[in-house]
């Protein structure tokens, strides 16, 4: 097996240095998505049978590609130091696939930001009025108000007696939802593109790796 040498032999290690570190930002990428999938608070205030689920397709697209770029990263670091054309080449592919996966999410946060805090505050809304003979409704209601520390539609919501108690500073609902879910799609958002520009340097190493590996074999 021909080495490459020179400038082309740093190359090969700052991409074994890159596969190592890009696994380590997927496992950054699956602890996130986990965070964010399983969160109590989250978690709660998306609990019913009826409750708008878009908010998690965007965290199961994050899931996936983190368990993606841990399994292609470990696969990139043995084929920097393999050498070898063949798993470059499918590290590239891997790469642009993420690539996708990672802008696709980040996109979709950004896109679907105000669809997704509308839905949940639609269904918190629709709770709130239900009839409080209605043990459903009043539960997933109660559930807002405990995990956001709000109460009611708009500031001055005191009519319904799930509000009695309420301090009269307390914020109402569906700012509290449109402040949470915000932070939440951000985070997706940030975590999606950043990590997408990384991966721009990987395919940009690999391939001038692999190039250089062809190159050396046509002139032996």
């Amino acid at each position: 097996m021909s080495k490459v040498q020179g400038g082309m032999k740093c190359v090969k290690y700052l991409l074994f240095m890159f596969n190592f570190i890009f696994w380590l930002s997927g496992l950054l990428v699956l602890a996130v998505g986990l965070w964010l999938r399983f969160d109590p608070e989250t978690v709660e205030l998306l609990t019913g049978d009826s409750a708008p689920d878009t908010f998690f397709i965007a965290v199961y697209i994050l899931l996936s590609a983190g368990g993606l770029m841990m399994i292609v990263g470990f696969f990139g670091c043995f084929g920097a130091v393999r050498e070898s054309q063949c798993l470059l080449a499918s590290f590239f592919a891997c790469l642009l696939i993420i690539f996708g996966a990672e802008v696709s999410a980040g996109v979709f946060g950004f896109m679907n930001k105000e669809q997704i805090v509308e839905e949940v505050q639609k269904f918190y809304s629709s709770s709130y009025s239900a009839d409080l003979s209605n043990p459903n409704g009043t539960a997933i209601a109660l559930i807002y108000h405990k995990t956001l520390n709000c109460c009611g539609g708009s500031a001055s919501d005191t009519s319904n007696t799930l509000c009695e108690e309420a301090d009269t500073n307390t914020q109402d609902c569906l700012t509290a939802i449109t402040d949470f879910f915000n932070e939440k799609l951000h985070i997706i958002g940030y975590v999606g593109i950043g990590i997408a520009g990384v991966m721009i340097i990987g395919m940009i190493f690999s391939m001038v790796l692999c190039c250089a590996i062809r190159n050396n074999r046509e002139v032996l």
